[in-house]
């Protein structure tokens, strides 16, 4: 599976560095130089990155004005779920380890099927139902007492009128 580490944002000066919006909690190890990053165009390889105001801006192999940064723009920034490390935290995990887990009740209940996890403030996880609508039940340890990554499933003790 493919995830999105970072989103290419406008170009920052003429020599083709170009503004990133971080979608990763460790930007430092995900934008080295050298890393390589699969893009719908093909792949960019990273060749420097600075903190500027608050901004990463990134320069990558080829491109050497502001034209050809801004031809980059919007690019999605890609890399293989698989290296991602697990965070080592028995309680933590990644999005794209919870969507695709069937969930069910305390009780055994078929619920449905995680598709997103929601970053809003608080984690909301959305589970699709058999009736094709969308559930939305706060990730938290009350409401779900059970995340079994490896058995493919998610355990929920659903208030009533949640669901």
């Amino acid at each position: 599976m493919k995830l999105a580490v970072g989103r290419i944002g406008r170009p920052h000066g003429v020599r083709g560095e170009m503004t990133v919006e971080v979608r990763t909690d460790d930007p430092e190890e995900r934008f080295r130089p050298g890393t390589v990053f699969a893009t719908d165009a093909g792949t960019v390889v990273v060749e420097a990155a600075r903190w500027h105001k608050g901004v990463l801006l990134l320069s990558v192999e080829g491109v050497r004005s502001r034209e050809a940064a801004e031809e980059l723009r919007d690019t999605m920034l890609l890399i293989d779920s698989e290296d991602v490390a697990p965070t080592g935290d028995p309680d933590e995990f990644h999005d794209h380890q919870l969507i695709g887990l069937a969930v069910v009740t305390v009780s055994g209940e078929p619920v449905g099927e995680v598709t997103d996890v929601l970053h809003h403030g608080q984690d909301l996880l959305v589970v699709r139902r058999g009736g094709g609508e969308d559930a939305y039940i706060p990730f938290v340890k009350a409401l779900v007492p059970e995340v079994d990554v490896e058995g493919g499933r998610l355990v929920v003790d659903p208030p009533e009128g949640l669901l």
